[in-house]
């Protein structure tokens, strides 16, 4: 059984109080010691970002990867020991501008992990600059003029290429993102959790007030097996009309159910075979 003791490192979080990362990582904690997560059967992977310091705060085996790369790294965690719980946490600069590609093509491949996002709609580690997901004419260091892209939209990106749980959670509602990191893990396929988290330096727009005043929860009347509905919902945003929850969900097979090489055991538990390379390395001599 885990305790929120035993998940403690001797860091103290560095991040701006008030910050949407604490609360997340205080939501993923509770999840952890609700499910009893710890070393011997998790693993968290991280990108680079102000959301990567949750690996320097939390006591479970981490790796912080380049910036974008937190998902392949979470791909070959799985790969080589796929009985453990795997996390990706991620930014929204870091999973959708530089990992983009690695996004995308873990969704198609529905991997059995969960990828978390860090939304706060900007590059806040690098003091505010525009991200992939800010709106159109948001104004920011790298924009001051006005941001002339249009935005990503995380679960809509998600959900058209694979991906088969799809949810969003707020950072603030500490009990409901709770319990959408278990869900998340406990789906059977790739997770894709974004967390609206809001960043209260330089942001301030996505706040917290706005998404207190504008949010609300899907309830037993969406379908999430229907996909065409997921993505209607995922469309919507603005006054109070910004959905949370469970947008979409289905069953698939993953794809490390389907590799012959780890179908009696762990990668990680089988002892490597070295036929042929005595000859190989010969040739080159």
């Amino acid at each position: 059984m885990t305790t929120l003791s035993e998940l403690a490192t001797p860091y103290t979080p560095n991040w701006c109080p008030g910050c949407g990362n604490m609360s997340l990582w205080a939501a993923f904690k509770n999840a952890a010691v609700q499910e009893g997560w710890d070393n011997t059967n998790t693993a968290l992977a991280a990108g680079i970002g102000c959301h990567g310091h949750i690996v320097n705060f939390t006591k479970i085996t981490s790796l912080e990867g380049l910036h974008g790369r937190p998902i392949p790294v979470a791909t070959g965690i799985k790969l080589s020991d796929h009985k453990l719980n795997v996390f990706a946490f991620t930014g929204d600069g870091d999973c959708l501008g530089e990992g983009g590609n690695h996004f995308i093509h873990a969704c198609r491949r529905n991997h059995d992990i969960t990828i978390v996002i860090h939304d706060n709609g900007l590059y806040a580690l690098t003091t505010g600059q525009t991200s992939p997901v800010s709106p159109h004419g948001f104004v920011s260091k790298s924009t001051p003029q006005g941001n002339l892209d249009n935005p990503l939209w995380p679960l809509q990106l998600a959900i058209a290429a694979g991906a088969t749980f799809v949810a969003r959670g707020y950072a603030g509602h500490i009990k409901e993102l709770t319990e959408l990191f278990v869900k998340a893990n406990n789906h059977k396929g790739i997770s894709v959790l974004d967390v609206l988290q809001p960043c209260v330096t330089f942001n301030k727009v996505c706040t917290h007030e706005t998404y207190q005043q504008n949010t609300y929860y899907l309830d037993g009347s969406h379908d999430k097996t229907d996909k065409e509905a997921a993505f209607i919902k995922s469309m919507e945003w603005g006054e109070k009309k910004i959905p949370l929850g469970v947008f979409y969900e289905v069953q698939q097979d993953t794809y490390e159910s389907q590799l012959p090489q780890l179908k009696d055991k762990p990668l990680v538990m089988r002892s490597p075979v070295y036929e042929g390379t005595e000859k190989l390395l010969k040739g080159y001599i």
